[in-house]
This record gives C-alpha cells, sequence and structure tokens, in this order.
C-alpha cells in the first residue's frame, strides 16, 4: 500500500541557496492519484499557507512500447503557477508520467520522492522546470530533493535533439534552487540553468547540486549560462558528450565530486563567451576523454580553477572526501531510498 512511510529524514531541511524552504510545512497531505487530481488541488488551493501533496499514484513504463511516438505526444504537466509554500511529496513506490513546472511568482516550493519517466511532448515537456515569467515574476526558494528522473538516449527520427527535453531545468532569472539527491539517469540533457545567451536576468541566479547521481546520459550537467552554481559532492558517470559546461561569464565552485567515464566533464563551449571554474578536492577516475571545445571556447584538461568563487556562501553543506562520493550517492540518491543522506559504510 502506497503511504507517507519515510523515517525520519521526511522532515529534513533544505540546504544549500534554498536553505530555509519549507514547502506546505506541516500541512495535512492531500493525497492525489493523477496529474487531474494534482492540478485540481492546486488550483482550489488560495496560493499561500500552506499545501502538502501527496502523490500515490502508480505509471507503468512497461506501457510505453514505442519510446520514438512519445514525443509527437501532446505535454502532461502539471503547473505551480505564482503559487508559494507548496510540497509535492511522491509516496513510496509511486511513479509519473508527467512533468512539474513550477513558474513565475512560486515561491518556498519543495518536491520529493517522484519518479518521472519517459515523458511525453517532446521538447514541450521538461520533466521539472523552474521557470520565472516576466516582469519580477521569478521563482524561488525551490528544494528538488530524492527524485528519480529518467527518459531514454533513442535518438528518434524527425525528434531532432529533443526526442525527450531537459531533465531538471532552472530558467530565467529563477534563483536560490537547489539539487540534492536526485538521481537522473538515460537523459540526452540533463539540466539547463540559464535559458538563451542573452537571459541576462540569470546573472542572479544562485543554484546548488549536491550530492545527485548523474548516470548514463548526454549533457547539460548543468549547462550553465550566467550566475552561480555550488556542485558539491555530485557524482558523473558515463557521460557521453560534456559535463559541467561554464558560459556567458557564470563561474562555478566545482568542489569534492566523483568523475569517470566522462568527456569533457568540465567545459565553456557553444557560446558568444566563455565561463569559469573554481576547482576543489575533486577525484577524477578513468575514463576522462576530451574533444575540442571549438573556437573560443575552453576545457579544464589541467583541472586548475580560471576564477575564484566571488562569493562567500551562504550556507554551509557536509562535503565528504570527493573518493567517498560514488559510495554515498549511490546508497542515498534518488526516490525510494527512505530520502536518506548518509551511508555509514562509505567511511
Amino acid at each position: 500500500m502506497l503511504g507517507l512511510a519515510f523515517a525520519g529524514n521526511a522532515s529534513a531541511q533544505a540546504m544549500g541557496y534554498a536553505a530555509g524552504t519549507t514547502g506546505g510545512g506541516g500541512r495535512t497531505p492531500v493525497n492525489v492519484s493523477t496529474p487531474d487530481q494534482m492540478r485540481a488541488a492546486i488550483n482550489a488551493y488560495s496560493g499561500t499557507g500552506g499545501l502538502v501533496l501527496n502523490y500515490t499514484g502508480r505509471f507503468s513504463y512497461s506501457s510505453i512500447t514505442d519510446v520514438c511516438a512519445q514525443w509527437q505526444k501532446a505535454p502532461n504537466v502539471v503547473e505551480i503557477k505564482d503559487k508559494s509554500d507548496i510540497t509535492i511529496l511522491g509516496a513510496a513506490g509511486s511513479s509519473a508520467n508527467f512533468g512539474i513546472f513550477i513558474v513565475g511568482n512560486s515561491k518556498n516550493i519543495i518536491v520529493r520522492n517522484m519518479t518521472i519517466g519517459l515523458l511525453p511532448g517532446g521538447e514541450g515537456a521538461d520533466s521539472i522546470t523552474v521557470e520565472g515569467r516576466g516582469s519580477g515574476r521569478i521563482p524561488s526558494k525551490i528544494w528538488i530533493d530524492h527524485n528519480t528522473i529518467f527518459a531514454s538516449l533513442t535518438k528518434c527520427p524527425g525528434a531532432g535533439d529533443a526526442s525527450f527535453d531537459g531533465g531538471i531545468d532552472i530558467k530565467r532569472g529563477a534563483f536560490n534552487v537547489t539539487l540534492s539527491y536526485n538521481h537522473i539517469h538515460t537523459y540526452q540533457k540533463v539540466s539547463l540553468n540559464g535559458h538563451s545567451d542573452s537571459s541576462t536576468e540569470h546573472s542572479a541566479a544562485r543554484t546548488t547540486y549536491y550530492r545527485n547521481r548523474f548516470e548514463n546520459v548526454q549533457s547539460r550537467l548543468p549547462l550553465q549560462r550566467f550566475g552561480l552554481t555550488h556542485m558539491a559532492n555530485n557524482y558523473f558517470g558515463n557521460v557521453s558528450t560534456s559535463g559541467i559546461n561554464v558560459r556567458m561569464g557564470g563561474v562555478s565552485l566545482i568542489q569534492a565530486n566523483y568523475f569517470e567515464n566522462v568527456a569533457n566533464p568540465v567545459t565553456s563551449r557553444d557560446s558568444s563567451q566563455i565561463g569559469y571554474w573554481d576547482l576543489r578536492n575533486n577525484f577524477v577516475g578513468s575514463g576522462i576523454t576530451w574533444t575540442s571545445p571549438g573556437s573560443g571556447g575552453v576545457n579544464a584538461t589541467n583541472w586548475q580553477t580560471t576564477r575564484a568563487f566571488p562569493e562567500a556562501l551562504p550556507y554551509s553543506l557536509q562535503i565528504a572526501p570527493a573518493a567517498q562520493v560514488k559510495c554515498i550517492v549511490f546508497s542515498t540518491a534518488g526516490a525510494n531510498t527512505n530520502l536518506a543522506t548518509t551511508a555509514p559504510q562509505c567511511g
């Protein structure tokens, strides 16, 4: 039976740039089992004061017999628009075939323990999107934690690079966002952070990626334009095109991560201006390869810092030695790990 069968970590506090995010707080959960029920609950909510949604639905991914039919279907997304103080918590064993969009003036939002895979809609359907909608309507204090998100690396005829779109995308100025303990796998484009080379509103963006497991993916880990990111204790494995791609003057603090079998693990390519990195105590395993970043681009082939991180972090994190990170995230990242944050067996 599905339920909120989580141990003490269910009430753990947000960390990183999203520290202080409380979502719906201690409100009595509203059980929903379909995207339509989730939309109805959000529509009925006043917008402030607290809403907790306990998603109990199950989707059978084996029912998708042709992954290349998915991109031609209409997107299926649940939108949180201009509403705040919301938690979406996947019940144990739940699974979804719809995306979650957090847009406009939406603040203090938590998404935890969701399994989201093989979405319909192609480029119109990120698994999770956090996006500003202009005129100061910009999401902030967003915590995306302990989710499992996957697609397919199949190159579908006619779809270009959008057989499936982004895993977790952060766009148009969204700031104070933390992605922690997520498992994102089998994805072409994992995480966009900054919509375009002209999206200067994203200069204020501050994002933490902490103890995520990125595996069997193509690129965008993240693709960062402008702003600042803190990449700490993440695992990068079997990445075919590029890893952390910092562009348009962005700066990334890349601290105690674990890389193995990764093409271009830290790079700046494909934009009119390069970005910069502050590299600290990372583990560089076997299978690291490099390709040309193109005219004006640069790779971190010598694993040297190119710019010091320009601000003091407004928070502290428990940073494990990089050599332990693979063990830790394989035990803790993703949905249905009981929201675990520690792995004592890892040293």
